[in-house]
């Protein structure tokens, strides 16, 4: 974990980013009001259930996101200062890869079937650097040692189905970081992988992290990767970022009900056999939310003000926001 200087200027500011899918259903806001910042060398990890717009988000900030169906209708995306919804196609594409890159879940679905892995890396550097083949092949038997593929030279000709899944996984890694990127975005990067093999794909790209000073934004599920990785948490549920926090505060004193609810329902060696926690109800649709607090169904702590109000972002401590009327009561355990 990386604490940035003060004052550095910040490598990625997402500010009040929105949006929306335009179904036959309606408008489904997926992005409502996204904010936050992201220095170098520093790990943000964006928490929520499935649907609460975590990948979405950063599909935005790629340039990946399908329009139609999807549209950005609002916000600032700024890398280094530069608004990237502002960008011309062809100067994202020139990013993506270079500057900013992405890890998805499926390793297999993401890379192409009918070439060798190798090959696959090397055309990043042929695209980008100009390279020739031989150059280009040199440079990918570099990366995929890098990511510490058992006899790297003799696999760097072999197809994506010959591999494991988390040996896809480090393929997939080695290919982001190939170029030496400012940015990585890993979206759920150890969901399909076991115990043992999540460990070890976190643990390489922390290290990756540390020798190229990345910033790094860790879209998860999974509070148990969260506490190991990350140095801050951004908690998504519904399209709006509900909290941001440290990650020990956030673990320590959670100050909105629904992360509460995702802390409490952790298993713990201490619950009675059988005895899981969980939030009760479902996520609201996104076509049609709630006028209020879009947690306020589902919520233990609700009252009226919460079925009426959406709630502001409150400040309950230095970088630290909720979107909860009783923000502070809950953060001090007092509701």
């Amino acid at each position: 974990m990386t604490t940035p200087v003060i004052g550095d200027p910040p490598l990625l500011e997402v500010r009040d980013l929105q949006v929306e899918f335009r179904t036959r259903e309606g408008i489904a806001r997926a992005v409502n009001g996204a904010n936050y910042t992201l220095h170098s060398g520093e790990t943000l990890a964006v928490l929520g259930e499935s649907g609460s717009g975590k990948s979405v988000t950063a599909q935005a900030i790629m340039g990946i996101l399908d329009t139609p169906p999807g549209f950005v209708t609002g916000g600032e995306v700024l890398f280094k200062g530069d608004d990237l919804l502002k960008m011309s196609d062809e100067e994202r594409r020139a990013l993506r890869g270079e500057s900013i890159a992405m890890v998805f879940q499926d390793a297999l679905s993401s890379l192409n079937p009918v070439f060798p892995v190798g090959w696959q890396i090397a055309e990043l550097f042929r695209i980008h650097r100009g390279m020739s083949r031989r150059d280009a092949m040199k440079e990918a038997l570099e990366a995929l040692e890098r990511v510490n593929i058992p006899a790297a030279k003799d696999r760097i000709g072999d197809y994506p189905h010959q591999f494991s899944g988390g040996m896809r996984q480090r393929v997939m890694i080695a290919m982001a970081i190939a170029l030496r990127p400012d940015l990585l975005i890993a979206d759920e990067p150890t969901t399909a992988l076991d115990v043992t093999v999540q460990a070890q794909i976190l643990e390489l790209m922390a290290d990756l992290q540390r020798e190229e000073n990345m910033g790094l934004i860790l879209i998860t599920h999974d509070l148990g990767v969260v506490a190991e990785v990350a140095d801050k948490v951004a908690v998504m549920y519904a399209g709006r970022i509900v909290e941001q926090a440290s990650i020990e505060e956030m673990f320590d004193s959670p100050a909105h009900p629904y992360t509460v609810g995702l802390m409490d329902s952790i298993p713990s060696l201490e619950a009675r056999a059988g005895e899981l926690k969980a939030i009760k109800g479902l996520p609201p649709s996104l076509v049609a939310l709630p006028p209020g607090c879009p947690f306020e169904p589902r919520c233990p702590l609700a009252f009226d003000l919460c079925r009426q109000v959406v709630p502001p972002p409150i400040v309950v401590g230095p970088g630290r926001e909720s979107r909860c009327h009783i923000a502070e009561e809950v953060r001090d355990g007092k509701r």
